[in-house]
């Protein structure tokens, strides 16, 4: 009878311990709608900047330069003692922002260093105690607010300063055996950390007004890692969605099985294939990239993209439902690198005239046809098609299917009209399908880098 009792007791404790856990997988409850409705403005913009910027522009090599170089803190210590960006504007930053086609913007409040660009009361490893002696997070609020730009704060789950940061797989001081590890991290208490973490989130999320999103960097599962258990996140998400009901999250604070533990997921650095899912289904997404190949100000480093390559960032981006967001990594005197200057300048140029084939857009209709060596974005509130030619075709340019759809056609940059013809040639008739439309374009190519036909649909 006892065994049996006991046998008992443990399944309603198992049973129990899984209808917790249920539960615990809904950190907030919304409705698809009301989510939608929350991340209206953020999928209408679609463009935004994204800004690393800390004691790692000293250096100037990386902003991983402290792992990379395994500095320990008594050596990086120099760069937090010569920290004084005279040069600082963000009135200058948020202009060039807008007038690059940027909706919003994002900046790293805390990278993986631990550095602070913000007045914290829990550590003196902030901006206030440098020689430039300010909360430079404050000044920056004010200046992107102040150009209509969304607000957005990076804050890094990890920190190689603080002392009770356990050493893992990433750290700087990382090991090479189990028994090092131990050793390293004797004293070292992640409970203490967790807290730390926890009040600077709610120390960014109670001083500076609204913030529209909140990018966490980022968790590691696995041996020598660490995942949510080690950050606390659900608490910690709990906390966000209480603080700052209106904001936008992030996915890696490893919460993507819990609902209400993230908004959007974020692929870095590679252009998507296909608009990203989960569980079979297609979800807000946003890729961060750079201008070079490092998110802090890095002076020796040479790859940096082209204005082709990054409007097709963009572009590409906008036709399979997603946002960029666009790196710049300040110098130590607070300037833009002159490099990140002329591409952001490059980029305002195509978006002055291009911006309407951005802002609102969608992928479009799967039943469309894209012509070779081309992207389509569709804005489903006007019913306007653009047609983005990657490849100037020489004059004749078929659109399959559309010839009962179309009403007008003409090029987006100076709204001239584009004819439609029967195909143009000589000796060899040139003929296009039952159903398709030919239209007549120019032989030279207009004077943009990527030009887009504004086709004006027929409502149904």
């Amino acid at each position: 009878m006892k065994m049996k009792a006991l046998f008992t007791l443990y399944s309603l404790l198992i049973l129990f311990s899984h209808m917790s856990w249920g539960q615990e997988t809904k950190i907030w409850e919304e409705t698809p709608e009301a989510k939608k409705q929350r991340l209206a403005w953020w999928t209408h913009d679609r463009f935004g900047m994204f800004i690393h910027w800390g004691l790692y522009a000293l250096p100037g090599r990386h902003e991983w330069v402290k792992k990379n170089e395994r500095l320990t803190n008594e050596a990086y210590q120099k760069y937090f003692d010569l920290f004084d960006p005279d040069l600082y504007n963000p009135k200058e930053w948020a202009k060039k922002a807008k007038k690059a086609g940027m909706k919003y913007a994002v900046i790293t409040t805390k990278h993986h260093d631990g550095f602070c660009l913000f007045d914290s009361e829990y550590t003196d490893y902030d901006a206030p105690n440098t020689p430039y002696g300010k909360d430079l997070i404050k000044e920056w609020v004010e200046a992107f607010r102040a150009e209509g730009l969304r607000i957005g704060f990076y804050y890094s789950l990890i920190d190689w300063h603080h002392p009770h940061f356990t050493i893992d797989g990433v750290h700087p001081q990382s090991a090479s055996s189990d028994k090092e590890y131990k050793k390293l991290n004797k004293g070292r208490d992640m409970a203490i950390y967790r807290e730390y973490l926890k009040n600077q989130v709610r120390e960014i999320l109670s001083n500076y007004g609204q913030v529209d999103i909140l990018w966490l960097d980022f968790s590691y599962p696995g041996e020598h890692g660490k995942s949510r258990d080690d950050w606390g996140s659900v608490e910690l998400m709990k906390m966000v969605r209480k603080l700052q009901p209106g904001i936008i999250v992030n996915d890696r604070a490893d919460l993507k099985d819990f609902e209400g533990g993230w908004d959007f997921t974020t692929p870095e650095q590679f252009k998507v294939a296909e608009w990203p899912t989960y569980k079979g289904e297609k979800i807000p997404w946003e890729t961060c990239q750079t201008f070079s190949g490092s998110w802090g100000y890095y002076r020796d480093e040479l790859t940096w993209k082209d204005n082709r390559q990054l409007l097709g960032l963009l572009i590409e981006s906008v036709s399979k439902g997603g946002n960029l967001l666009l790196n710049v990594g300040p110098t130590g005197r607070g300037a833009f690198d002159y490099r990140a200057d002329k591409a952001l300048k490059k980029m305002g140029n195509w978006m002055k005239y291009h911006s309407r084939a951005i802002y609102g857009c969608v992928p479009a209709p799967e039943s469309f046809d894209v012509p070779e060596n081309c992207l389509l974005t569709y804005n489903p509130t006007t019913h306007r098609l653009y047609i983005h030619l990657l490849e100037y075709p020489l004059q004749n340019f078929t659109l399959k299917g559309l010839k009962d759809k179309i009403r007008y056609a003409q090029f987006l940059h100076d709204a001239s009209e584009i004819k439609i013809t029967k195909p143009y040639g000589h000796w060899v008739e040139q003929k296009v399908g039952e159903g398709d439309v030919n239209l007549r374009l120019p032989v030279v190519k207009p004077e943009v880098e990527i030009p887009v036909i504004e086709v004006f649909l027929k409502e149904e």
